[in-house]
């Protein structure tokens, strides 16, 4: 039995332990794979290790009379092995251990695992992995990262994503988001504008992320602060399509970013779309139409526009319950506010449920009832417009997916607190969101993977598992010689390690 340094044609180096009892070459564990030379030592131990365990090589003296003081003078170290195992042995299946720079998947597992500043993230290595990396490395690294690295990353992603999804990505999501800044300075990047989270007096940026069907992330890219969403959409839509030279490609994307000008260019452009549509905007004729229909739940209806696109009119029981729960809400809170004489003139106006308002004779504010009442025949509609030859429950099942782009934006802001970002530098800024996008196709592959092996726990589940799977290195008091043992201590354990092999 022996260890061996397999170098495999990406030029990643897998260090087996190979049995040869049987006359043939038999690979009994692979203990890892990675293309730094540090790192290929250390598993090259850790297969020495395995070995000498495996052979039953190890063992205590339990004569020895003060036994516990023994085991505790043997023990070496002890860390977190959950997550280098878990997340780690995903991040090398992507093939994001092709980027050959043991920090940036130290910052990626930790950012799953204990997202925080860079000085507690230096502090969470030290702590829980063993791993000593200075606060001054990890800006440096950022400081090379956005401009080394962003662009392999994302084709690995890309590539990755491409394969699971059977070699073809035709639909793609677009959505943004607004990420603050804890300062009151602006700079050419971190702009006030409207905040999405309500930070409307904090510098901001604006993200734009593209995924794939399941919301696999496909591409990012961050702009000025104070950019209208609607100008974001088609510049990294154009770069994906021509990076991964794709012929068709039909984009789905919420009526934030619906504008004439964006429907020109897309169809000038000869992408097909599915965009949410206004359909209290459209016209007096349209409107007449779409309330002339009256639709069941979950039925939905065509309305051919002048502009060669369609409008599909969908309707859900579900959706109208909401929405008159969502107007009586509103109207209930206007009225508390005119009770307590906090409205004036400036409050008239049709953002929101304001519109209810109407002012009464020269000083008194009153509710429009009449209005609330006709508002309800729109319970329960919800408008797509689309240029695309798809069935009208392929159109609504298709743009239906876009809550997986805001579930990407949500475990990126909470679970991997990519907010608030205190960094000055534009290139720190563009590296941190690199880090937690790898982070994210991580939790992505983490998350299908639970799916196939039909189990029902969730990815934050089995991180949480795998943060409480230790690792003890002991040294043998008899022949100094030292072995690492992972310790499975609990049925959690036990069973995340069985789902994933380790």
């Amino acid at each position: 039995m022996f260890v061996r340094k397999k170098k495999n044609n990406s030029g990643v180096v897998s260090v087996q332990v190979i049995d040869k009892s049987s006359g043939k070459y038999k690979v009994l564990k692979t203990i890892g794979s990675s293309c730094s030379d540090t790192e290929i030592e250390t598993l090259y131990q850790q297969g020495l290790d395995y070995i000498s365990h495996y052979e039953g090589q190890q063992s205590f003296d339990f004569t020895v009379q003060d036994f516990k003081e023994t085991v505790k003078q043997s023990i070496r170290n002890i860390s977190i092995e959950g997550v280098h195992l878990l997340l780690g042995r995903i991040y090398n299946e992507i093939g994001f251990d092709t980027v050959c720079n043991d920090l940036l998947k130290q910052l990626v597992l930790v950012r799953l695992s204990h997202p925080a500043s860079k000085l507690k993230t230096t502090q969470y290595l030290h702590r829980y992995f063993s791993i000593n990396i200075k606060e001054d490395r990890i800006y440096r690294y950022l400081d090379k990262v956005y401009s080394d690295h962003k662009e392999t990353l994302q084709q690995i992603s890309y590539q990755h994503t491409k394969k699971i999804l059977g070699g073809i990505i035709r639909v793609v999501f677009y959505d943004v988001t607004t990420i603050y800044f804890q300062i009151d300075d602006e700079d050419d990047l971190r702009k006030r504008g409207f905040s999405k989270e309500g930070k409307h007096q904090n510098p901001q940026i604006v993200l734009g992320l593209l995924v794939g069907v399941e919301g696999y992330p496909s591409a990012y890219e961050i702009h000025e602060g104070n950019k209208f969403e609607g100008h974001t959409m088609l510049p990294i839509i154009d770069v994906f399509k021509d990076k991964y030279d794709l012929d068709k490609l039909v984009v789905i994307a919420d009526s934030g970013l619906l504008s004439s000008s964006n429907v020109k260019e897309l169809q000038k452009k000869g992408y097909e779309f599915i965009l949410g549509a206004r359909i209290k905007n459209e016209s007096k004729a349209i409107k007449e139409e779409i309330l002339a229909l009256n639709l069941k739940d979950k039925s939905s209806a065509i309305i051919p526009r002048t502009d060669g696109t369609n409008l599909i009119v969908g309707y859900t029981d579900r959706r109208a319950k909401k929405d008159r729960h969502n107007r009586e809400r509103g109207l209930m809170k206007l009225e508390q506010r005119i009770k307590s004489g906090k409205l004036t003139k400036s409050s008239i106006n049709n953002r929101g449920y304001n519109k209810y308002l109407q002012l009464e004779g020269d000083i008194t504010i009153r509710i429009n009832h009449g209005k609330f009442e006709e508002d309800a025949a729109w319970d329960g509609l919800k408008g797509y417009m689309t240029n695309t030859t798809l069935s009208k429950e392929e159109i609504i099942n298709n743009y239906g997916q876009l809550w997986k782009i805001e579930k990407a934006f949500r475990v990126a802001k909470h679970d991997l607190k990519i907010r608030p970002i205190y960094h000055r530098l534009q290139k720190r800024i563009q590296a941190l969101i690199t880090i937690n996008f790898v982070a994210y196709k991580v939790y992505k592959e983490l998350e299908r993977q639970l799916k196939l092996k039909t189990d029902k726990m969730s990815p934050e589940k089995a991180i949480d598992i795998a943060k409480s799977i230790y690792a003890i290195e002991i040294s043998d008091p008899k022949t100094g010689n030292t072995f690492k043992e992972t310790l499975l201590l609990n049925d959690e354990q036990k069973h995340l390690a069985k789902l994933f092999d380790f």
